[in-house]
């Protein structure tokens, strides 16, 4: 027996039925379209940055150290520095870092060349071990060297390494000479920057790119700068922890610690098991020094990375942890190693792009963190309740 009102059941569907239909013809296939060109573009867009990465690379470096370093000649200017002589005090600096790093590296290069002696009885206990186990040739009365040459392209693999090495120097001293260039005319035009935006797109684009600019310089500024020290003091402290155990090669286990530290997670895991590794190798058999270097590692980058760094970084970024592992995939195979370290700021740079484009807003809440989307969905209801207030008393 039917009631007044009907098959419920029906109703229902024939209800769901047009709210569907209401949300198809509401469907925006112009926003669609745009998504799929866009993501055309980034793929070609992609293949351009790897293609020219030998000019683009040092350029985009360039560009996120003035970006660091331009609040620094600021301070200068303040003190009535030219700004010629505070850009040429600040590059100065940057070099006389770069010469202590170098002769650091050089002096400890050294040390592990007359140290080497120490291992060979090691070396030549593992390899005896690994030719056991796959049958190849091992002589004990030759040396570890001697027993590798020849085996598994040992001779060729060390030319060609040698050859790596040889043109990644060089290559490295050419793109440091080409960021050196970039930065110096970059500080130097950013004192007029706000003028020519607002001259160029005479105020009508001019406030929003300012803030675009603002927004950028901020974040990837703030960023880079306390990552600079926090990486240090994680430099630091592992370098004292090591001298304190004793483990050789300690001041380099800390600057390898301080570089590795600019790339999120990875960096600290890498830096972890090199040192591990090595403490194994050399204090084998006794256990207590592998796992002190192992605590050493573990404490300092748990109190520093997961503690500390939180507290002074913030939320700033709002960035999701999942998206930046992806980036540091997508940037390192685009650039390398360098790509890995510029991994976080690129990306927020693109969220921040995001956040000042209405139709890309959808992509800065998908790579953004989960208190960044809670921030950005109370200001769009504050925004909707400001629109509802002003229509009633329109009306």
């Amino acid at each position: 027996m039917e009631t007044g009102l009907g098959n419920p059941d029906k109703s229902i569907v024939l209800y769901h039925t047009d709210s569907m239909n209401e949300h198809f013809r509401r469907f925006n296939s112009g926003r669609a379209n745009f998504f799929l060109v866009a993501f055309i573009a980034l793929v070609l867009a992609g293949a351009v940055l790897k293609i020219t990465a030998s000019v683009v690379l040092p350029f985009i470096v360039a560009v996120l150290l003035a970006f660091v370093l331009d609040p620094i000649v600021r301070l200068l200017e303040k003190l009535k520095i030219p700004r010629v002589l505070a850009i040429i005090l600040v590059i100065a600096g940057i070099g006389g870092g770069l010469y202590l790093a170098g002769l650091i590296l050089f002096s400890s290069g050294k040390t592990i060349l007359s140290r080497y002696p120490r291992y060979e009885k090691r070396f030549l206990e593992i390899y005896s071990w690994i030719a056991g186990l796959f049958g190849l040739p091992y002589d004990e009365h030759r040396t570890f060297v001697e027993n590798l040459w020849g085996q598994l392209g040992f001779r060729n693999s060390i030319r060609d390494y040698t050859l790596s090495i040889t043109n990644g120097f060089i290559e490295f001293l050419k793109s440091l000479v080409m960021v050196l260039l970039f930065m110096v005319f970059l500080l130097l035009e950013s004192s007029h920057l706000e003028e020519k935006i607002a001259l160029a797109f005479e105020n009508r684009f001019s406030g929003k790119i300012r803030s675009i600019v603002d927004a950028i310089v901020d974040q990837v500024s703030r960023y880079l700068t306390i990552k600079f020290f926090v990486s240090l003091a994680t430099g630091i402290f592992v370098a004292l922890g090591l001298a304190l155990l004793k483990v050789d090669f300690w001041l380099i286990w800390g600057i390898i610690s301080f570089i590795l530290n600019f790339i999120p997670t990875i960096g600290s895991l890498a830096a972890g098991a090199g040192v591990t590794l090595f403490a194994l190798l050399q204090f084998w058999p006794h256990g207590w020094p592998v796992v002190g270097a192992f605590a050493v590692m573990l404490l300092v980058n748990f109190v520093i990375g997961n503690i500390l760094e939180p507290q002074i970084q913030g939320e700033n970024l709002g960035l999701s942890p999942f998206v930046v592992l992806v980036s540091l995939l997508a940037w390192g195979w685009l650039w390398g190693f360098t790509g890995l370290v510029i991994a976080v700021p690129m990306t927020v740079i693109i969220k921040i792009i995001c956040e000042h484009v209405p139709i890309l807003e959808p992509v800065a809440v998908l790579i953004g963190s989960y208190k960044d989307m809670q921030k950005y969905k109370k200001n769009k209801e504050l925004l909707l309740s400001d629109q509802n207030s002003q229509s009633n008393e329109e009306r």
